[in-house]
């Protein structure tokens, strides 16, 4: 028989005709897998779950989706311990702040990664391409510290890790270009004070919380009195920074003004060789935080109730009633929106204020900002595609959207990306102060240590009790917590 040459078109028919039982048995053996994810509900894990919903497709060929399940910031540590102690294994990844990873990892909640992480060169490039500060806060368990983490790179020949940089943040200033940049305020503010307000953000690497307690008395208004080159529409303020009881509003700042005048918090990475009793409550501790109360004076009157928190402050700077604020970047995006902010054309943004110390300004702060977990009752296949999960999301790629979508990276590349600064205008306070970050304690006893230390801090907001008289009752209380769960030895 003659064989006659195949056509192009009748080629691409065969080659249809025998492809498609190969593709219908791909089709058949791809699984529907569905990563359930606790998360606080907010900006940046909105954007993750939108951002996935539209361009995550799991390398495996199974049918991924990434299902986020939204709770409010007040009740999200009741919800997720609730879950989790309830034993129904309801999420296969948690965001968790760093301070919840003793709790839930010494309980076996939260999976260890070393050995998934070594057995993975694309998990290993993201570790030796994360922040040092953000290493050490969101994934070490029992802690290990920025600066050992720097020196080592990964692996860290002590560290157990536990965690990825969901959402790192940091706290930045928010000030009122109309108002530090009017020339009528800065004549009036040189002569009383005898120096320039800043009005770039350069100008602001120079200012210490003497000069925030001079912005504070300056900037305060009676409604009606001239402000800039108009009135004050309502009672108008200086300055405000989060002084609140609920979570741990008031105790990551207090903690910065500890750090910066030379004092700190109960060291868990020496323990149990580190003690409370006349570290908590030193010398230098009971002057950080008699400052960080006397600067409330010239805050809004809400400061004084301990109800004001990160979104109190976010609130009233878009509203125009404070000249500048501190706080956290990851609130920045509604605060340069002209759909909720009064003051979008006009806010910019700055590193905080810090105290000067030994010829230096000291910005040290309280590293904000959550890791995402995996728990421990996941199948093989489901740890699989949940650490494809976290290298999308940890991809260069994913990551430069979330920047230019608001949020933030811990990705060094990303953050050394030349364009990284014109993404955002807090990205280069932010990278700044990635530098200056501590973190609180990682132990399962931080519940009992931070609600303790909330309610002393809140009776010295509230003027009950000074400031000596709330950090020895917060010291006298982690002794005795911290000796009962052998933490602290003689």
């Amino acid at each position: 028989m003659e064989h006659k040459p195949m056509t192009l078109k009748r080629t691409l028919s065969v080659l249809a005709l025998t492809a498609a039982p190969f593709l219908v048995a791909e089709s058949a053996w791809a699984k529907d897998i569905t990563i359930r994810m606790a998360a606080p509900d907010w900006g940046p894990t909105r954007f993750m779950q939108e951002h996935a919903n539209a361009t995550y497709k799991a390398p495996s060929g199974n049918n991924v989706q990434l299902e986020i399940d939204f709770i409010p910031w007040p009740n999200f540590f009741d919800r997720v311990n609730a879950s989790l102690n309830s034993g129904e294994q309801k999420y296969q990844m948690i965001v968790s702040d760093s301070q919840w990873l003793g709790t839930f990892i010494e309980s076996g909640h939260f999976l260890k990664l070393n050995d998934l992480i070594a057995a993975d060169a694309e998990l290993q490039a993201i570790m030796n391409n994360l922040h040092p500060a953000l290493v050490s806060g969101y994934s070490t368990y029992p802690n290990v510290s920025a600066a050992d983490i720097e020196k080592t790179g990964y692996p860290h020949p002590d560290a157990n890790y536990y965690g990825f940089p969901q959402f790192p943040d940091t706290y930045v200033t928010y000030y009122r270009t109309d108002l530090f940049c009017d020339e009528g305020e800065n004549a009036t503010f040189k002569a009383a004070y005898g120096s320039d307000l800043p009005c770039n953000p350069d100008d602001w690497e120079s200012i210490t919380w003497d000069d925030w307690e001079n912005f504070g008395k300056h900037f305060a208004r009676k409604s009606g009195e001239k402000l800039g080159s108009g009135t004050a529409d309502g009672d108008f303020y200086g300055i405000a920074y989060q002084a609140a009881k609920p979570l741990d509003f008031s105790t990551m700042q207090i903690n910065a003004f500890f750090w910066q005048f030379g004092g700190g918090i109960w060291d868990e990475t020496t323990q149990p060789n580190s003690p409370a009793l006349g570290v908590v409550n030193s010398a230098e501790n009971v002057e950080g935080f008699q400052r960080f109360l006397d600067l409330l004076e010239y805050a809004p009157p809400i400061a004084k109730t301990g109800q004001m928190g990160i979104f109190e402050i976010q609130d009233l700077f878009m509203q125009g009633k404070i000249a500048a604020i501190v706080d956290w970047v990851a609130l920045g995006a509604p605060v340069i929106d002209p759909a909720t902010s009064k003051v979008h054309d006009r806010a910019a943004f700055a590193v905080p204020p810090g105290n000067m110390r030994d010829g230096k300004i000291d910005r040290t702060g309280n590293l904000g900002g959550q890791p995402f977990v995996l728990t421990t009752w996941n199948d093989d296949e489901v740890i699989k595609e949940a650490l494809d999960v976290v290298k999308w999301w940890l991809s260069e790629e994913t990551q430069i959207a979330a920047v230019k979508a608001g949020g933030q990276s811990g990705l060094v590349s990303v953050l050394n990306n030349p364009d990284y600064e014109s993404w955002a205008p807090w990205n280069a306070q932010h990278k700044a102060m990635l530098e200056w970050q501590k973190d609180l304690w990682h132990v399962p006893e931080f519940f009992e240590l931070l609600t303790q230390q909330q309610e002393e801090f809140d009776k010295a907001i509230t003027g009950q009790i000074s400031a000596q008289e709330a950090l020895d009752n917060v010291a006298a209380f982690q002794d005795e917590l911290l000796r009962d769960a052998g933490r602290i030895e003689d």
